[in-house]
């Protein structure tokens, strides 16, 4: 009786780790199964769909040169910026790369010569790793280059020293995240560099010496007024005379 009861102790003992195992086993699927919570966080942007729908109702089907982005993008009217009128602009007020990744066939649709792209500052305030805001970045630069459009990456921007002081933002904080903005902004100067992309230093006509966003730049600590757009939109004309577009 006492084997037999220790028979049953030792069965009983191996379905435990067996049970524990595949529940194990099954938690990991289903982790892996379910996306990043960065991935979706675009839909919970008010702003995405609406200004898609817009995007949609607007008449241009064709354009040569596209601004990509978020609400830096969308500050102003590109196309009286640069006196063109083959220049759309395709920003979106809070939009994180992810939500980039996500529209990109709208813009490949509209079968662009070149496309400049401006975002990550709004993913490293989500608290975003840089590398993961990299990997999508470049899936997206990847995706316009297979389809024989010209990328121009925009470095990141900083912030300004009192950028959300209203709500609780902090120097101290502003200016660990605008280090985080270094951080990617190497990444993106090496794969820059290395794949032969063509890239605007934004922040070296808009940031102060001391790692902030130079303040008679902004109205709000992040957003530019419009000699901020003056020196961008500069550099963007001297890449389209590089191309001769």
């Amino acid at each position: 009786m006492i084997k037999i009861k220790n028979i049953l102790k030792i069965f009983y003992f191996i379905f435990l780790i067996l049970n524990f195992a595949t529940s194990s086993l099954y938690a990991q699927q289903t982790k892996q199964a379910s996306p990043p919570k960065d991935t979706l966080r675009y839909k919970a942007n008010p702003n995405y769909p609406l200004q898609n729908d817009l995007f949609d109702l607007y008449k241009t089907r064709q354009a040569d040169i596209v601004m990509f982005g978020n609400s830096l993008t969308h500050g102003v009217a590109w196309n009286e910026l640069l006196g063109r009128s083959n220049v759309v602009e395709r920003g979106i007020t809070s939009d994180i790369l992810w939500g980039y990744e996500s529209r990109i066939n709208s813009i490949i649709k509209m079968n662009p010569k070149i496309v400049f792209i401006m975002g990550g500052l709004n993913d490293i305030y989500n608290w975003t790793p840089v590398e993961d805001i990299f990997q999508v970045y470049v899936r997206v630069l990847t995706k316009l280059k297979s389809k024989n459009i010209i990328p121009v990456i925009q470095l990141t921007t900083y912030s300004a020293r009192t950028w959300a002081k209203d709500w609780g933002g902090t120097p101290e904080n502003n200016y660990g995240r605008n280090r985080e903005v270094d951080k990617l902004n190497k990444l993106l100067s090496d794969y820059a560099k290395k794949n032969n992309v063509d890239l605007i230093d934004t922040n070296s006509l808009t940031a102060g010496k001391d790692g902030f966003l130079r303040p008679e730049l902004t109205w709000d600590g992040v957003h530019f007024k419009a000699e901020a757009y003056k020196l961008w939109s500069r550099e963007v004309e001297k890449v389209l005379q590089k191309y001769r577009l």
